[in-house]
Formats: C-alpha cells, sequence, structure tokens
C-alpha cells in the first residue's frame, strides 16, 4: 500500500509564529518549554480529530451505483466528504493519500458472537451463553462485551467494520444482542445500538447446555408463547413492570425491538413465521438451513434472513444446507445478509469476507455476495443510513484490497473506521 504525507504550510506558520512571540517577550525557560508542549498536544489533537484521508482505487465499489474505475474517496473528521473518478475529485494539499488496487465500504458481519466469546475457548472468555436458565432476554450484550477482544481485531484485519453481536443460538432465548464498529478501548466507543435483538433459538439447539426444558419443539413454542402473552398484558397497564424479563418483552410487543429467530429446520422456520403472525411481532429469520425448501412462504412473511454461513457444516438440524441458499433467496427478492455466525470450536469465527466468497461461487453475483455483507447487511440491521455504502455523509468506514476481494490469493491491505486507519496489517 502506498502512502503519501502532506504537511499544512499554514498549521506550521501559526505554530512557529507562537514560537518566535514567546522568544520575542523572553518568558522564563521552564514557563516556554510548558507552553510549547502543551500548543504542540493541541496541534497534535486537534490533528488527529480532524482526520484527513483520501483513498484512491483502481475499481471503488461504493455500493451506492456502479463500481468507479479510478476512483477516490475523500474522508474528513470521519466523515465521507466526497466519492467520485480522479478526474471530478480534487485532492486538497494537505490530504494523506492511499493507494489500493479495490475499496469496498467496510464489511459488515450480519450476526457473530465475538467480543462476548474470544480465542482462547475458555470459561472466562465464554460470555454468550449463560446456564442459569432457558429464557433470559434481559442478558445485556454490551455488560459482556470486550471491545480489545483479539477477535475483534482479526476480523477487523479482513475489513470487517461492523458487528452483530451477542448472546449466542444455545437456548430459547439467551439474552440481547448490540451492534458495534470493530474499534475503541471499550465498550462505550463502540457501540452504535446497545440493544439491537433479542436472540431466540428454536429446535435442537434450543436447550444446549439448559438441562431438560425446553426439551421439545411443542414446549419451546409454549415457553416463548407465555412469555408473550405475559408481555402484552404488561404492556396495557400504566405503570411499567420492575421486572428485567418482562420490560424488554414489552419493548418486542410494542415493535420496537424485533427478536433474532435461528431456526434451521423448515418445521422451526414455520414456527416463527407462525408465531410472529400471531404476536405482530418483528423477527429476523436468522440460519435458516432450510430456507430453501420454504421460498415462497419466506417471501410472504417479508421477514429477512441472516443465512447460515455458507461453508458452515452440515448435522443436526442443519442437514440439508445448500451452498446456493443465499442465491436463491436473494433471486426471490428476500432481504439477505450473510454471517460468521456461531462456532463451538477454535478458532471461534469465520471470516465473512470468505463466506461471501463462496456464496458468489455459487450462484450469487459479485456484486450481490459484496451486498450481503455492506449495504444489504446495513439495511436488514437498520443502520443503512450510517454505514454499508461509500456516500456523502456516511461513517467513513473501508476496506482496501491488493485485488479482488473474493479472490483467495488477494489481501485485505488497510482498513479504515470513523475516519481513522485502524489496520495496516496485510492479511
Amino acid at each position: 500500500m502506498k502512502v503519501k504525507m502532506f504537511s499544512s504550510s499554514s498549521q506550521k506558520t501559526g505554530t512557529l509564529a507562537f514560537l518566535d512571540e514567546a522568544i520575542r517577550i523572553k518568558l522564563g525557560r521552564s514557563r516556554f518549554i510548558s507552553l510549547f508542549f502543551g500548543i504542540f498536544a493541541v496541534v497534535l489533537m486537534s490533528s488527529l480529530a480532524s482526520a484527513q484521508i483520501a483513498v484512491k482505487g483502481e475499481t471503488v465499489w461504493t455500493m451506492a451505483g456502479e463500481p468507479i474505475t479510478n476512483g477516490v474517496v475523500l474522508i474528513n473528521n470521519g466523515k465521507i466528504q466526497a466519492v467520485g473518478t480522479e478526474s471530478q475529485v480534487s485532492i486538497p494539499a494537505n490530504y494523506r493519500v492511499i493507494t489500493a488496487k479495490v475499496v469496498t465500504p467496510g464489511l459488515i458481519d450480519a450476526h457473530t458472537v465475538i467480543g462476548l466469546n474470544g480465542y482462547l475457548n475458555q470459561p472466562h472468555d465464554q460470555m454468550a451463553l449463560d446456564g442459569g436458565g432457558s429464557f433470559q432476554p434481559e442478558l445485556r450484550a454490551i455488560d459482556a462485551y470486550n471491545a480489545e477482544e483479539k477477535l475483534v481485531e482479526w476480523v477487523r484485519e479482513f475489513g470487517v467494520t461492523t458487528i452483530h453481536t451477542g448472546h449466542q443460538p444455545s437456548a430459547l432465548v439467551s439474552g440481547q444482542t448490540m451492534i458495534a464498529k470493530t474499534t475503541g478501548k471499550n465498550v462505550d466507543e463502540a457501540t452504535i445500538i446497545p440493544t439491537a435483538m433479542i436472540a431466540a433459538t428454536l429446535g435442537n439447539a434450543a436447550n444446549a447446555g439448559q438441562g431438560r426444558s425446553p426439551g421439545s419443539r411443542s414446549k419451546q413454542a409454549a415457553m416463548l408463547r407465555a412469555e408473550l402473552i405475559k408481555a402484552q398484558e404488561a404492556a396495557k397497564k400504566t405503570e411499567p413492570s420492575t421486572d428485567l424479563k418482562t420490560q424488554i418483552m414489552v419493548r418486542v410487543i410494542k415493535r420496537e425491538v424485533p427478536m433474532l429467530i435461528t431456526a434451521e429446520s423448515a418445521v422451526d422456520i414455520m414456527t416463527a413465521i407462525r408465531i410472529a403472525k400471531e404476536f405482530n411481532i418483528r423477527i429476523v429469520l436468522d440460519g435458516a438451513a432450510d430456507a430453501h425448501m420454504l421460498i415462497d412462504e419466506i417471501k410472504a412473511s417479508g421477514f429477512p434472513v441472516i443465512v447460515h454461513p455458507t461453508m458452515a457444516r452440515p448435522g443436526g438440524d442443519r442437514q440439508n444446507l445448500s451452498l446456493e441458499t443465499a442465491s436463491k433467496l436473494r433471486a426471490a427478492g428476500i432481504l439477505i445478509a450473510l454471517q460468521s455466525g456461531y462456532e463451538s470450536y477454535v478458532p471461534k469465527t469465520r471470516v465473512v469476507l470468505f463466506e461471501a466468497a463462496m456464496a458468489a461461487a455459487n450462484g450469487l453475483s459479485k456484486r450481490d455476495a459484496l451486498a450481503s455483507i455492506t449495504i444489504d447487511a446495513a439495511k436488514l440491521l437498520g443502520i443503512d443510513n450510517r454505514v454499508g455504502s461509500l456516500a456523502v455523509g456516511k461513517d467513513a468506514d473501508l476496506a482496501l484490497y491488493d485485488g479482488d476481494p473474493f479472490e483467495w490469493t488477494t489481501h485485505c491491505v488497510g482498513t479504515i473506521i470513523n475516519g481513522r486507519i485502524v489496520s495496516e496489517t496485510v492479511r
């Protein structure tokens, strides 16, 4: 990756003028040194806060239109200032210039558990599931998220800039999810949406690690219905409930927060759709291994699908996995996104870039595959006003590659989040 640095002459002149004045009035040495480093710190912090970068790409996939040949993306104060061809966009003299073969919006992982589950695969860094009960919607992902987890850094170095993460699909309701940027020293710096969805699971995985209840599909549906009925009654009362479970489920009933329902088999997908219609709640189908067998039903429901990782292993409720699921749903006009999902084994996460590449090799067009981890993922998560495409005013989140992102031999050579270069590690 080629990098060029430019300096602001006006800024330099202003600083030198201050120093000249300080010397002229014969400040004491200690006072002068104190003021010198004070003004230097102010100038430095001002420069960092107002990073000005020009990213040049032989191909720039804006996802807001056709890809641009020999394109330029101007970044100022963390936002995208301009996008266009080299002949359309003039690069100011004081902008840092970065070049890459291919530039895309920062990638979005539509469903993962990283940040809660860590790479060590030891009890102390596995926080995505609490074994204390089968129904725990009050558990907040932001209370367990580790912004400096190595897996967050790992996916960032492949161009992933936004993740939808939270409690894993191994209980009837395991907790809440959140949406975060893959940057920041703590959860507050990383978080975009603190409570994004409520993670629920139907099927064989719903009682994993939870004992014997709910041990059957009928029991799972009955328990979920019972809690939704309780929330309906609470929503009618003038005084808000003091029960944490009821509080969050009332938000579900009021359609303020959707449920993310992991349902792999056709039976469980239909149960999820049926319950959602019965209580008029918003849901997102997750995993959905059998979705290619229920295309008409899913399309009629209007619910979007976060498709299982393309390269997920078949087994259990995933007997009918297909590499073509994403392409078939997309062809039917169903809004989809791809995910890294939940992995029980080390290294604990997949990389959505590779999952999209495999989907592109199995019927999904290159543009649609990229959309499934950028703009379409942003639309599904309700954050497309900020991320998912390279457009003026949006967050300056970019991924830079030295070739076609979906080619195995290509490397991610740079990642930019909120206008700041967060990775130049070649992956």
